[in-house]
């Protein structure tokens, strides 16, 4: 077991302090961006499965005021 007679020397880590803090650190910010872009990615997916859908929609809406238009007999 490992003991420490100062913060000073807990936080060096016996010259491993830079190598365990910067680990711990890198970890911590991963651990945030991980969910972070997650998230950003779904808004990103949902807003364009929208935008796809309304413009489909149209489409479909297109296709039927044409078909009407040519059972009428009209010529636009």
């Amino acid at each position: 077991m490992i003991h420490w007679n100062s913060l000073a020397e807990f936080l060096a880590m016996g010259r491993h302090g830079l190598y365990v803090w910067g680990s711990l650190l890198v970890m911590a910010l991963l651990m945030v961006a991980e969910p972070t872009l997650l998230l950003r990615g779904r808004k990103k997916l949902v807003a364009r499965l929208r935008r796809q859908y309304r413009a489909e929609a149209a489409e479909r809406g297109q296709a039927r005021a044409g078909d009407r238009s040519m059972a009428n007999g009209s010529n636009d």
